[in-house]
């Protein structure tokens, strides 16, 4: 039987709560594992499976051939299981030392019974969906169909996150983004009709039709920043979003058409994710955090509030690595707690973050709630780090929760192969 599992800066150690990797990943496939005998995070074994060596830094895993196996989508190729094969998925420019994609989102856009993929980047406003041409299309190598989601008019994408923000079942796109000045948007899944080019009778030519499309939710445009998360961070029951300067409070009612109030309580230039967890079983939540482009990676435990404004008090968990720039939380052993992974986002900057040039790293952290300490744990040094993504699934159908991830240092597959 099998579930869903699913810094230093800071101004008065004030900081809120986000969901991060907590926040649920929305490949449909993602984080399943079954009940065995729970493993020992301490003890855990990993095979691990390189799969290109390239700059891409965006990962998914869901079945897109509908067979019944998880495969693995990254940048340029998807991998189907088992063997994971590279086969082709769209052509992407390098760009001043990176590859122009920082996030691969598995998604069924248009509805078809087939998985898709959603690319964001680093300054293209627009966003692209690549059409899943079926299994045919998909036996010959043939690439998907791209298409034109939205013209955002938004530049400086750090990296999207997909979300439920009103709770319908279906996820919105939240956009984070390092310019401080940008507004902090979301986008809800939508139709519009366009202009489209079409082959027919070996002639193309233009129609007009309602294809997805994207509608656009201002959260806020008084800031943005470096890091996104999503948690309850002043207790009142609605779900608030955290970022790099503070966070933004969702309104009682109307979150989807109303501006939320902005706090500035904290800076860190964080991580994407920042994850959102109530650490000490105090009713409140606290929150974890990476230095995305320095050394340190914290939990802020949330005190309570002063003068309007929330306080927090800063743990250090590692700084031992660099560029913890991607965050995620997943139940590796079985137990049914969770643990925190994260590693090096290697080059993030293409070397020139303080540690940049470091062996790349992947670690995972054991939380003990009795002594409100994480334990780390080794899964590999020395070749395997993170991009702007990681993510979890029973890949190989054995129970266990593998992991993927894509970076600079390579796109990998990391099979838990328990005690």
């Amino acid at each position: 039987m099998k579930r869903r599992d699913f810094v230093r800066s800071i101004l008065p150690l004030s900081i809120a709560p986000c969901t991060g990797n907590g926040l649920i990943v929305f490949s449909l496939f993602t984080l399943l594992i079954s009940f065995l005998t729970p493993l020992n995070a301490a003890s855990l074994g990993w095979d691990i499976k390189i799969l290109t060596v390239d700059r891409n830094a965006g990962i998914d895993i869901a079945d897109f051939n509908n067979d019944g196996k998880l495969d693995v989508i990254a940048g340029r190729n998807w991998y189907p299981a088992p063997d994971f094969v590279p086969h082709p998925v769209r052509t992407i420019e390098d760009w001043n030392g990176y590859v122009e994609s920082n996030c691969d989102l598995a998604y069924d856009v248009n509805g078809d019974g087939l998985m898709d993929v959603i690319s964001f980047s680093w300054l293209p406003t627009e966003v692209y969906w690549y059409e899943n041409p079926g299994n045919e299309a998909l036996k010959l190598g043939k690439l998907w169909p791209k298409h034109l989601l939205q013209d955002t008019e938004n530049s400086s994408n750090e990296c999207v996150l997909m979300h439920d923000l009103d709770g319908d079942g279906i996820p919105e796109l939240v956009v984070n983004s390092w310019g401080e000045e940008q507004p902090l948007l979301a986008w809800k899944f939508s139709t519009e009709e366009r202009d489209v080019k079409e082959m027919r009778s070996n002639k193309i030519i233009t129609v007009r039709k309602e294809v997805p499309a994207l509608q656009k939710i201002t959260i806020g445009t008084n800031k943005n920043g470096h890091g996104l998360g999503f948690g309850d961070i002043n207790g009142d029951g609605r779900e608030d979003i955290i970022f790099e300067a503070g966070w933004y409070e969702r309104p009682e009612s109307n979150a989807m058409t109303t501006p939320w109030k902005y706090h500035s309580d904290w800076f860190i230039h964080g991580s994407v994710p920042m994850l959102c967890r109530d650490l000490n079983n105090d009713g409140k939540i606290d929150i974890i955090v990476g230095h995305g482009h320095d050394y340190g990676l914290f939990w802020w435990e949330q005190l309570e509030p002063e003068d309007g404004k929330t306080r927090w008090k800063e743990h250090l968990i590692d700084d031992s690595f660099s560029q913890p720039h991607a965050l995620h939380w997943a139940d590796l052993d079985g137990d049914g707690e969770g643990e925190l992974i994260t590693g090096k986002c290697f080059h993030a900057h293409n070397g020139r973050d303080p540690g940049g040039n470091e062996q790349p790293c992947l670690y995972s952290y054991t939380w003990n709630p009795k002594k409100l300490k994480f334990t780390r744990h080794t899964i590999e040094e020395g070749n395997v780090g993170t991009g702007r993504q990681i993510r979890t699934a029973d890949i190989n159908d054995d129970g266990k929760l593998d992991i993927a991830v894509a970076g600079k240092s390579g796109t990998y597959i990391l099979f838990n192969s328990g005690k």
